[in-house]
């Protein structure tokens, strides 16, 4: 079964079993504290002080950063290169979304994913996505509108939105809710920790 945790901002702790995976840890500068955890991989999606603290991570764990094939503790990971902004980079650089493959499941983190729309190219290399992680706070990463479309064209089976305010972030972003109206759910109770199987995903996708 995999466990996936959330520490704020767009930094996830995703354990299988004994393996465990970082992505985008912070520094302290957003008013958040930093996660601290012991993995075995740790992905950054860019060089910013709000993704790329792998000092918060203890030594040990493989680096991934930016695009390109990784196999890793028979974890396979593909980055694929993408835009943190709606000018092709020109205002915030580079931004790194990857497709992760373990337990059987799909998972796609898109970083601080900031293009104006998703490419078709980009769609078609993520391919049948199990989980995304969507940024939907606006400012530095799309708003929840675009958020809202890139999840149409992906059609993924579980949404998990990230980067959007919540207290103590220094950050200004948008709340969740206007993402959760976007995508017309009503009631959602939120969690800290999802656990889930590969089955359920298939029960899910049945039902």
């Amino acid at each position: 079964r995999m466990v996936i945790s959330w520490y704020g901002q767009a930094c996830f702790k995703v354990q299988s079993g004994e393996l465990v995976m970082a992505i985008d840890p912070y520094g302290k500068a957003i008013g958040l504290t930093p996660p601290r955890f012991k993995a075995d991989i740790l992905l950054v999606s860019h060089e910013h002080p709000d993704h790329n603290n792998i000092e918060a991570i203890p030594e040990g764990a493989f680096v991934v950063r930016g695009p390109g094939d990784y196999e890793v503790k028979g974890v396979s990971i593909t980055g694929i290169p993408t835009f943190h902004d709606s000018q092709g980079g020109s205002l915030r650089g580079a931004n790194t979304a990857f497709l992760i493959e373990m337990d059987g499941m799909r998972l796609v983190h898109l970083g601080d994913f900031g293009e104006e729309k998703i490419r078709p190219e980009t769609v078609d290399l993520l391919g049948e996505v199990d989980i995304l992680f969507v940024p939907v706070g606006g400012t530095y990463t799309v708003d929840a509108t675009s958020a809202a479309e890139i999840v149409n064209a992906i059609e993924p089976k579980i949404i998990i939105p990230m980067h959007y305010r919540i207290p103590g972030l220094s950050v200004k972003l948008d709340e969740v809710e206007t993402f959760l109206k976007e995508m017309g759910a009503k009631e959602v109770t939120p969690e800290d920790r999802l656990t889930l199987k590969k089955k359920d995903l298939l029960e899910g996708a049945s039902s």
